[in-house]
């Protein structure tokens, strides 16, 4: 993968972005997150579990590695969670490389309750010897922006519910799309005899990334707002990555009909916006809605597995990649029928593209490299 690595320095433009606190081309460290890593490093001291919650489709990107000492003392539980927009293919060596690490880690879905039940109960196991001699526990839970804290938060307490009693009614989390929802720590009682106390934490990250291309990976999975890096610079990132991997190529097989171009015949002509496929949903769509997502998804693989095939370069050279990626704009462009000569089109492309990849539209996918066994 040469060919990204010299483009993330020089094509897409992002040598100089400079993921620091106050430095560089972005505020990548707004201030509220130093005071929230002050105050998490005071009662990570007090808890007597972690649950570290990590990103699936990044595993290591998603670690703030300013915490790991602190973390590397206590018990601790790493989930991975959206296991459901990850690879199943190759989320089980990340559980190998983990304890390997010495590290218990369990991939959930932080929307699944039958999911979130199997970390409770590896939680309640890591637990079992300070039950007895302590009568209030309390379980931390921390990660970076957007990776599914606060939600995984309010399944845990519904499972609560349901089986210990709780003198009062239990707060939920606030869950939201963007990065940073959670702007202060707060305790949830889950249950009693022991009192068990989950904090729910701000999203932090750290001050500093050297690597541009785990900035990138954050950026992609929504960990800090798209606006902070740009939809555009995200969306070329995601192309670069799709290219260099093949991706595009393997749709064939996955779904001729789409690739060959058997249309579907909606009932009716949807008024629908992509927007209804990020979190929070109020309405569930109709079929017709569903029609124009698997219609815009095929459209979508076409283009991108046509420039593919088409393509004679090199996906190793960056130039030639740096062409092929314009070319596939385009494409998308006319993919996505926003006219040729709208002004922000590029802006327009790139946001739809990033929402079709976040609502796992176009599969899933793990982008750290896998750990070699």
């Amino acid at each position: 993968m040469a060919g990204l690595k010299s483009l993330l320095k020089k094509g897409l433009g992002l040598g100089d972005m400079g993921f620091n606190a106050g430095g560089g081309a972005i505020n990548w460290f707004p201030g509220h997150m130093a005071a929230a890593t002050r105050a998490i490093r005071h009662r990570l001291k007090l808890s007597d579990l972690v649950i570290e919650v990590r990103d699936a489709r990044i595993p290591l990107s998603s670690a703030n590695s300013d915490l790991q000492p602190y973390l590397s003392g206590k018990r601790r539980v790493v989930a991975l969670n959206k296991k459901d927009l990850a690879n199943p293919n190759i989320m089980h060596k990340w559980v190998d490389y983990f304890a390997r690490c010495k590290q218990d880690c369990i991939p959930i879905n932080a929307h699944s309750k039958s999911s979130v039940k199997k970390l409770v109960e590896l939680a309640e196991l890591k637990l079992k010897e300070v039950i007895s001699r302590e009568p209030t526990l309390l379980v931390m839970v921390v990660g970076v922006p957007n990776v599914g804290k606060s939600a995984l938060i309010n399944s845990i307490h519904q499972i609560a519910q349901s089986r210990f009693p709780v003198q009062e009614k239990m707060k939920r989390a606030a869950v939201g799309p963007l990065p940073g929802v959670t702007q202060d720590i707060a305790g949830f009682k889950i249950a009693q005899k022991p009192s068990i106390y989950v904090l729910d934490t701000p999203g932090v990250l750290v001050p500093s990334i050297s690597d541009i291309e785990t900035g990138l990976r954050l950026a992609l999975a929504g960990s800090v707002k798209d606006s902070v890096v740009g939809e555009e610079r995200i969306a070329q990132y995601l192309l670069a990555v799709l290219d260099t991997r093949g991706t595009p190529l393997h749709w064939k097989h996955l779904n001729n009909r789409r690739i060959d171009g058997i249309e579907y015949d909606a009932e009716e002509k949807p008024d629908y916006s992509l927007k209804n496929l990020k979190p929070k949903t109020r309405n569930l769509p109709n079929k017709s809605h569903l029609i124009y997502v698997e219609d815009l998804v095929m459209e979508v693989q076409r283009a991108l597995y046509s420039t593919l095939t088409e393509f004679d370069g090199n996906v190793e050279d960056e130039n030639d990649l740096e062409g092929l990626i314009d070319l596939q704009f385009g494409a998308l462009q006319k993919a996505m029928k926003i006219p040729h000569k709208a002004s922000e089109a590029r802006l327009m492309v790139s946001k739809k593209f990033l929402t079709l990849f976040r609502a796992g539209k176009l599969g899933p996918f793990i982008l750290d490299d896998v750990p070699v066994s």
